[in-house]
């Protein structure tokens, strides 16, 4: 609670502030609620009762419906969610819509930038990244660095660039400027503290950055040969890119852990995208399906 105490400045109190903060049962459940009561907030907490069990269970940044239902009850001006350990964060604004860690990045982004604390004018996430980041970025005139997916790479890309600030769409962001690492509770913070500089509502904030429609088809495959070395998928791959051009993106690749190849396709038109996704999956499957071995 100290280090984190010393990661907000005084002009940005939480005082009169009401929030609403899910602690998933787990890492957070004893820090959260009293640091955020202490900076002033009236907090109501969901979730913070672990019993070795219930952990994630329904609740937290991969389940915010709760979360988003509270918010809009109480009247909160924000909303909280973590993970079991802590480390990821997801919100909610006040009218119960989710903001996604890539919307985060964008909102803290643009409030470093408007400090002049944004080092390098740079942001660095993954190639899971929703489009609608880069756009986003793009419009503040801040440069965007993309990294395999993990947050380790995310790190090293970072300290390589010279970055403070990154992350995943999943909620794991890093302040290296405060710290090396992802933490739910320091991201909230920062999050809040841009919120209350900008003085607008997070409702607002979240549309500095638009959402591209994103479709994720996951195909069962008997082997995993470098996909763009399979005429058929190259070719249909090739098609889609060009149809997408600089408004859309195709991501192929295989499962580390999996039998899987992930076929992701990201553009401005919902119909378009879920299209282009099912047929590179139709001609992956009919190349290396597992159904067709």
């Amino acid at each position: 609670m100290d280090f984190l105490e010393k990661t907000v400045t005084p002009e940005t109190p939480l005082k009169g502030m009401r929030l609403v903060i899910d602690c998933a049962n787990g890492a957070t459940f004893q820090v959260a609620p009293e640091l955020f009561k202490k900076f002033g907030a009236t907090v109501s907490t969901l979730f913070a009762e672990p019993d070795g069990k219930n952990i994630n269970d329904g609740c937290g940044s991969q389940h915010p419906e709760i979360l988003q239902q509270e918010v809009v009850k109480i009247g909160a001006r924000a909303g909280l969610a973590f993970d079991g350990d802590g480390d990821r964060l997801v919100a909610v604004d006040e009218k119960g819509q989710l903001l996604s860690g890539d919307q985060i990045i964008a909102i803290c982004a643009g409030d470093l930038k408007e400090q002049g604390r944004l080092q390098n004018n740079l942001v660095v996430s993954t190639v899971m990244s929703n489009m609608g980041l880069r756009v986003a970025l793009e419009h503040m005139g801040v440069q965007q660095v993309t990294t395999r997916v993990g947050d380790r790479y995310v790190m090293e890309a970072m300290k390589e660039k010279g970055a403070i600030l990154g992350g995943e769409d999943s909620g794991h962001l890093i302040f290296l400027h405060h710290h090396t690492t992802g933490d739910g509770i320091l991201s909230g913070l920062q999050l809040l503290s841009a919120m209350l500089r900008t003085r607008k509502p997070l409702s607002e904030l979240r549309r500095s950055m638009i959402i591209f429609p994103q479709t994720l088809i996951n195909v069962p495959v008997r082997n995993k040969p470098e996909i763009l070395s399979i005429p058929e998928v190259r070719a249909v791959i090739q098609r889609v890119e060009q149809a997408l051009g600089d408004r859309g993106r195709v991501l192929v690749r295989f499962s580390g852990t999996e039998p899987l190849c992930r076929v992701m396709v990201e553009g401005e038109n919902r119909d378009d995208v879920e299209r282009y996704a099912a047929e590179i999956a139709e001609a992956i499957d009919q190349a290396i399906g597992s159904k067709k071995a």
